[in-house]
């Protein structure tokens, strides 16, 4: 049987070897979700889906300290954002709980016409039927709550591959779903660092939903691969533009996009990464905003005061040095951004480089952001629009009137005011638009997303 091993992000020890599942395994998953789906007098009732989900949720929240640190070692996490991404699966698994209050069809109007009279119409919500999660490594824990809690709320049996470098939150989780009294057909793992294994979980014939979430090309390949009739979600990411106007707040906002920018070392999908200040307050801007992300503490994550941990592997480093580095010989000034060890470097920030540079177009998911200086509102919003994906996106202003213009005319499935791009509460909408994503996430859409409707009518001769 193959292992694999999981290193701890910061040094790089092993922390753990795992066995892999195989194509054999993997058809037997699939036999095992299948069967329990066709039989639907063996579905869960919904007073225990809710009660599990609660419970899992109580187990969540007992055991905080220890996932955070298993969240900071596999995943390389500060441990004080740790603490809170426990804190948001544990809400997030009773945000599914809560929405079957209301997760309902409706009645569909009749009578309009001499052909309806008599007849009574609603709708009834039912699973769509498997459901296939592959997940990311940036929030091992509650990413993979928002891909199964919803699919077990409804009534979906799941199969879940967690990120190959970040497993063992995702083993935790689905072992406390079982602890609970789940069946185990209903949710289950699937480990591989195999993408073509990944691929065949995806693409079966068996599979009614996938939920994504990790790189463009690879969620957007998958999509074109879906059996015929099968949904999706993709989660991917961006270059989250700021817009920082001459009357905003300049305080708050160096706090917010700090924030924002260096949180988890940049690994966000919605991370802030293209700044545009006003030319007006960029000197004042750049010097303040230099000066507070000297300050942040660089380091181990198990450290309860680190503020900017590792990236996920020596390869991301490189990856994000060598595009700091080709900037830099265009000719951009950098504040930081040196290299402290095979996994961390200094918080960046890079000033005016290139338009057409890497860190300018692509998603450097790194502790980097970008400066930029402004005059114009309309030219500034053009530039900000100007990438093949759009996500969330922020607007720092006193002035009202500007705030509103920001948030009509950026291209974003959500615009922040005087707030940072990263900023989400789990049950908010949350989309990519363009080749940022596709669906809309969040606990009570994706709900919404891994059901059918389906319509009964009545012909009641009355």
């Amino acid at each position: 049987m193959k292992m694999l091993k999981v290193y701890q992000a910061y040094d790089r020890t092993q922390i753990a070897e795992i066995p892999m599942d195989d194509r054999e395994s993997l058809e037997k998953k699939l036999q095992h979700a299948e069967e329990v789906f066709k039989d639907r007098r063996s579905w869960i009732p919904l007073p225990e889906r809710k009660r599990i989900l609660l419970k899992v949720a109580d187990q969540v929240e007992s055991r905080r300290e220890d996932l955070a640190v298993l969240i900071a070692k596999e995943g390389g996490k500060p441990f004080s954002d740790a603490i809170v991404e426990v804190i948001r699966a544990a809400d997030g698994l009773r945000n599914a709980a809560e929405e079957l209050r209301n997760f309902s069809g409706k009645e569909i109007p009749m009578g309009m016409t001499p052909a309806s009279l008599g007849r009574l119409a609603f709708t009834t919500k039912e699973p769509i039927g498997i459901v296939a999660a592959i997940s990311a490594f940036n929030h091992p824990l509650n990413l993979i709550v928002h891909q199964i809690s919803p699919a077990i709320a409804v009534g979906c049996p799941v199969i879940v591959k967690p990120a190959a470098a970040t497993p063992l939150s995702c083993l935790e989780l689905v072992k406390m779903f079982i602890e609970a009294g789940l069946p185990e057909e209903w949710c289950q793992t699937f480990i591989t660092d195999d993408n073509s294994l990944a691929e065949l979980l995806v693409t079966d014939r068996r599979v009614s939903f996938l939920s994504f979430i990790g790189s463009a090309k690879v969620g957007w390949y998958l999509r074109s691969k879906l059996a015929p009739g099968a949904r999706c979600a993709l989660e991917h990411g961006g270059a989250a533009p700021v817009i920082i106007d001459k009357s905003a707040d300049l305080s708050q906002a160096i706090e917010a996009v700090t924030k924002g920018g260096y949180y988890h070392a940049g690994q966000v999908c919605v991370s802030v990464q293209r700044i545009f200040v006003h030319k007006d307050v960029s000197s004042e801007f750049i010097k303040k905003f230099s000066e507070r992300i000297e300050k942040l503490t660089v380091g181990n994550p198990l450290d309860k005061t680190t503020e900017v941990g590792p990236l996920i592997s020596p390869k991301e480093l490189d990856r994000v040095i060598s595009w700091i580095q080709e900037s830099i010989a265009e000719g951009t000034k950098m504040y930081g951004g040196c290299r402290l060890s095979d996994t961390t470097m200094k918080p960046a920030i890079l000033v005016n480089p290139s338009l057409t540079s890497k860190v300018a177009q692509l998603e450097i998911f790194g502790p980097v952001t970008c400066v930029f200086e402004y005059d114009d509102l309309n030219d500034v919003i053009e530039k900000a629009n100007s990438l093949p994906y759009a996500f969330q996106s922020s607007v720092f202003s006193s002035d009202i009137n500007i705030a509103m213009y920001a948030a009509k005319f950026l291209d974003a499935s959500t615009v922040m005011i005087n707030d940072h791009t990263a900023f989400r509460t789990d049950w908010m909408p949350f989309a990519g638009r363009k080749e940022s994503g596709y669906g809309v996430g969040g606990i009570p859409y994706t709900m919404e997303d891994m059901t059918e409707d389906k319509m009964i009518v009545f012909n009641t001769k009355v």
